[in-house]
């Protein structure tokens, strides 16, 4: 009785085994219109902006230069990385722009060495992209707004701008990237 059990499970194993073996793998996914979309950043640019002093900062002028590239080389993610100086000295940042299909918003993950690290989503409306995210500093919880317009295919003019309540919207920082 316990052979007959035994031959029973093995041949019910191999059959679920050669079941599963004969169905197609799941296709390889595919960037979408979207994810195209994020080629308009690949590149190198140079960037310059005025920051007004607040809570992330003194004011003063930033300049800095940034190489963005396909990660991996398969058109999902860019991925770009800074360097620069500004009111607080040289500053190095990195920075990952997506498109969540599922959520049906463009991303930003961002770090950079003074400390600070961020996620955001973002929509296009033509060449107007605006990203939003809430960034903690202290006790304070403030709403983030980076407007960016590509004003040309070499030129992106931006303004990021703060907000308390998330309805009164202060200018923190305004300036342009230039396309190498």
């Amino acid at each position: 009785m316990r052979i007959i059990r035994f031959v029973t499970v093995l041949a019910f194993a191999l059959f679920a085994t050669a079941v599963c073996l004969a169905e197609e793998p799941p296709a390889m996914p595919q960037p979408t219109e979207e994810h195209k979309l994020l080629a308009k950043w690949v590149g190198q640019w140079s960037g310059e902006g005025e920051m007004n002093p607040g809570p992330f900062g003194p004011g003063g002028r930033m300049t800095w230069t940034e190489e963005c590239e396909w990660f991996g080389g398969v058109e999902f993610n860019v991925v770009c990385k800074s360097k620069g100086e500004g009111p607080m000295g040289p500053m190095k940042g990195l920075g990952i722009i997506g498109y969540d299909a599922n959520k049906q918003v463009f991303t930003h993950y961002g770090v950079d060495s003074g400390g600070w690290a961020n996620y955001a989503e973002g929509t296009r409306s033509g060449d107007e992209w605006t990203f939003q995210a809430k960034e903690k500093m202290g006790d304070k919880v403030f709403h983030s707004r980076f407007k960016m317009k590509l004003a040309s295919p070499t030129q992106i003019d931006f303004v990021w701008e703060v907000s308390e309540d998330g309805k009164t919207w202060v200018a923190m920082m305004d300036g342009m990237s230039t396309r190498k």
